[in-house]
C-alpha cells in the first residue's frame, strides 16, 4: 500500500483532478431524479406547461453537463494509470539492471515478465479508487442526506443496507484475494517453463525429450486451468453480488417507498425522485464493490512488484548503509528494501582500481593471474569453473585482489569497464550483425547482471563508443574469432538482420559472433568461459592461434578443457575439488599431472570424430606425447 501510496503522490494535482471529475460526475447523477421530481410535481400535477418545459431543459442541460464531466473524469483517470503504469515500469527496470548477477538467482525468469507484463496493469487499475472511488463514496453521502429530507426512514434504510452489502460481498474478496495469489505465482512458473522450452527446442528435438517436456508442460497448463477456474468461479460470484444484491437493495427501498406515498407520506414526485436517488445509488454500489475486487488484486500485483523491489545487490555489488544516508524527496521512488543500497563508489570503504594492468589473486583457489597473460583454466567440475568466472568478475561476494586491492571495494562501474566475463551462450539481441559487433563497446560502463548488461550479453569493454564502427575493425574482430564466414555466408553481410538470440545462425556460429563481440570490447581483462565449446577441432585450432594474438599484452583467462585452447596459454593452472592443484604450461602439466591429462584427454576425445581416433593416443594410460597426439 505504501508504494501504491507513492503512485499516487507523484501525479498528486492530477489524482485530485480526477477526484473532482469522479466525484462532479457521480454526485451529478443524483441531480436528474430532483429534477424529474420537480418536473412532476410542479409541472405535470400543477398543469403548469412553462414549468414543465423549464424543468426538462433543466434535465437536458444536466445530461450534457454529466456526460461531459464523464468525459473527463475517464480522460483524466486514463492518464493516472497510464501514468502509474510508467513510472512503475521505470522504477522496476532501473532496479532490474541494478540488480545485477543477483537477480537470475533470485527469481525466475517467468516471474519477472508476469510482473512486468501483468501486475503493473493491475497495480495501475487500483488508481481509480482516487477518481469513481472516492466519488462513490461522497455521493452515497450525499444521496442520504438528501433522503433524509423526503424521508428519515428511507435514508436510514439506504444508510444501512450498503454496509450490509460490504458485509456480504467481503468475505468472497478475500477468498478471491488467496486464489489470485496462488494463479500468479502458478502463471510465472509456466511462463519460465515455457520459455525454457523454447530457448533449448532444438536440443530436446535432438535428445527426443520435446514430448516429455510438452507433457510437463500441458500438465502444468492443466493445473492453472484449475487454478484459473477458481478465480473464476469466486469473481463470478463477486460479479452476480454486485448486480444482484443492489437490485434487491433498490426494489426494497422503492417498495417501501411505494407504500409511503400511498399513504401520504410522501408525494409521487418524491417517489419518483426516491426511485431514482436509488437507482442511481446503484451505481456507487457498483463502483465500490468493483474497487474492492480491484483493490484485492491491485495488492496482490503490487505485493510482487514490491517483493522484486525488495531484492538487493549483494555484497559484490553494493553494500548497506545505514537509511539516513538515503533520504530521498517527497515523490521520489519508495525504498526497495529495508536496508538502503547505494554504489560502491559512495561507500566508506571504496577504494579506487589499480590504475594500470593488475594482478587478479583468488583466494578461495588460490589462483593468481598476472597481468598482461594468457592464462588457462582447467575445472574437473564445469560449475567451478563458472564459480570461479563469477568471483573474477565480481558478480558475486568474494576475497578476490586486483592489485591487492579487494574487487569489492572498487566502485562496480571500473570493474564492469576493465573486467568483462564472456560467457559462451549470452544473450544476442536481435538487430543487424553489424549493432551486435557494436553492442560490445557501446555499453560497457553500465553494472548489470551475469548474462546481461557488463558482460557480453550487450556490452563490454572500456566505455569508448566506436560511432562508425569501421568494417575493417569489425572484421578483424570476426577473423580473430575465425567467424569471417558467419559474415561472408549472410545475404547482406553485416547489415543482415538477425532475431532475438540469432536463431536462425547455427550454435557454432553464434558462440563466435559472441566470441568477436568480446573481443572488440577490447578490455583489460577478459574472462573467456568454454568458448569454442560448439565449434569442430579445426576451427577451434585457428581460434586458438588468433586469440593470442588479439589478446597479446593484456590479461586473459580462458576457462575450459580444450588441450587446442590451453596449449596456447602462457599458463594453465588445474582447478580440482574448489583449489587449483597443479600451475604450469600445457606440455608441463601433461607430463606431470595425470589428472589433468585425463581431464583434457576426455575432451579431446569428445571433439574429435570418432572414426578418426587411435584409442591409444587418447588412453591417458599411454602418456603425455599421446594425448599431444
Amino acid at each position: 500500500m505504501r508504494f501504491i501510496w507513492w503512485l499516487v503522490r507523484c501525479q498528486p494535482w492530477r489524482v485530485l483532478r480526477g477526484s473532482a471529475f469522479g466525484t462532479a460526475w457521480m454526485i451529478g447523477l443524483a441531480v436528474r431524479p430532483y429534477l424529474v421530481s420537480r418536473a412532476v410535481d410542479d409541472g405535470l400535477r400543477a398543469g403548469d406547461t412553462a414549468a414543465l418545459v423549464f424543468w426538462v431543459a433543466a434535465i437536458v442541460l444536466a445530461g450534457g453537463a454529466l456526460a461531459w464531466l464523464g468525459i473527463m473524469r475517464h480522460r483524466t483517470m486514463t492518464f493516472i494509470r497510464e501514468d502509474a503504469k510508467a513510472r512503475s515500469a521505470a522504477v522496476l527496470l532501473r532496479h532490474l539492471t541494478r540488480l545485477g548477477a543477483v537477480l537470475p538467482r533470485r527469481l525466475a525468469t517467468g516471474q519477472v515478465a508476469t510482473v512486468g507484463s501483468t501486475d503493473l496493469g493491475h497495480t495501475a487499475e487500483l488508481l481509480t479508487l482516487t477518481g469513481p472511488g472516492v466519488g462513490a463514496i461522497l455521493a452515497y453521502a450525499v444521496i442520504a442526506v438528501v433522503l433524509w429530507s423526503v424521508s428519515p426512514l428511507l435514508a436510514a434504510c439506504v444508510l444501512l443496507g450498503v454496509p450490509v452489502i460490504a458485509a456480504i460481498v467481503w468475505p468472497l474478496l478475500r477468498r478471491l484475494e488467496r486464489a489470485e495469489s496462488a494463479y500468479r505465482q502458478q502463471q510465472g512458473d509456466l511462463t519460465t517453463r515455457a520459455g525454457d522450452i523454447v530457448a533449448g527446442l532444438r536440443i530436446l528435438a535432438g535428445v527426443g525429450g520435446r514430448g516429455l517436456f510438452a507433457s510437463r508442460y500441458a500438465a502444468g497448463s492443466r493445473r492453472l486451468l484449475t487454478e484459473g477456474y477458481r478465480v473464476g468461479a469466486v469473481n463470478s460470484w463477486i460479479d452476480g453480488v454486485t448486480i444482484g444484491i443492489p437490485g434487491l437493495f433498490l426494489a426494497a427501498v422503492v417498495w417501501l417507498g411505494a407504500r409511503m406515498t400511498a399513504s401520504g407520506e410522501i408525494t409521487v414526485g418524491q417517489l419518483v425522485a426516491v426511485y431514482g436517488y436509488v437507482a442511481i445509488l446503484t451505481v456507487p454500489i457498483w463502483f465500490l464493490l468493483g474497487s474492492g475486487y480491484q483493490l484485492i488484486r491491485g495488492r496482490v500485483a503490487a505485493g510482487r512488484i514490491v517483493a522484486l523491489l525488495r531484492l538487493t545487490p549483494d555484497d559484490a555489488t553494493a553494500a548497506p548503509v545505514e537509511p539516513t544516508a538515503a533520504r530521498q524527496e517527497p515523490a521520489a521512488a519508495p525504498q526497495p528494501a529495508s536496508s538502503p543500497v547505494v554504489p560502491a563508489a559512495r561507500r566508506p570503504d571504496a577504494r579506487a582500481a589499480p590504475a594500470g594492468p593488475a594482478d587478479l589473486h583468488d583466494p578461495a583457489t588460490g589462483l593468481t593471474v598476472p597481468a598482461g597473460r594468457l592464462v588457462g583454466v582447467a575445472a574437473a567440475d564445469p560449475a567451478e569453473a563458472v564459480a570461479l568466472a563469477d568471483r573474477l568478475g565480481r558478480y558475486v561476494a568474494s576475497g578476490v585482489t586486483w592489485g591487492g586491492v579487494p574487487l569489492t571495494a572498487v566502485p562496480l562501474e571500473q570493474v564492469r569497464a576493465r573486467i568483462l566475463v564472456a560467457d559462451h551462450d549470452s544473450y544476442l539481441f536481435a538487430g543487424t550483425l553489424r549493432d551486435i559487433l557494436r553492442a560490445g563497446r557501446t555499453d560497457a560502463a553500465r553494472p548489470g547482471a551475469r548474462g546481461g548488461v557488463g558482460r557480453t550479453d550487450v556490452g563490454g569493454g572500456d566505455g569508448r563508443t566506436d560511432v562508425d564502427g569501421g568494417d575493417a575493425r569489425l572484421r578483424a574482430g570476426l577473423r580473430a574469432a575465425s567467424a569471417e564466414d558467419v559474415a561472408d555466408a549472410l545475404p547482406a553481410g553485416l547489415d543482415t538482420p538477425l532475431g532475438t538470440r540469432a536463431r536462425t545462425l547455427s550454435g557454432g556460429q553464434r558462440q563466435r559472433v559472441r566470441l568477436a563481440r568480446a573481443l572488440l570490447a577490447e578490455p583489460e581483462v577478459l574472462i573467456l568461459l568454454d568458448p569454442t565449446s560448439a565449434v569442430d577441432a579445426h576451427t577451434e585450432a585457428r581460434i586458438a592461434q588468433r586469440l593470442r594474438a588479439a589478446r597479446a599484452g593484456r590479461t586473459t583467462i580462458l576457462l575450459g578443457t580444450s588441450p587446442l585452447l590451453l596449449g596456447h596459454a602462457d599458463t594453465v593452472a588445474h582447478l580440482r575439488d574448489g583449489r587449483i592443484v597443479a600451475t604450469g604450461t600445457h606440455d608441463e602439466l601433461l607430463d606431470g599431472d595425470r589428472g589433468y591429462r585425463a581431464l583434457v584427454a576426455r575432451d579431446a576425445a569428445d571433439d574429435l570424430d570418432p572414426d578418426d581416433l587411435d584409442r591409444a593416443d587418447l588412453d591417458p594410460s599411454a602418456g603425455a606425447e599421446g594425448v599431444r597426439r
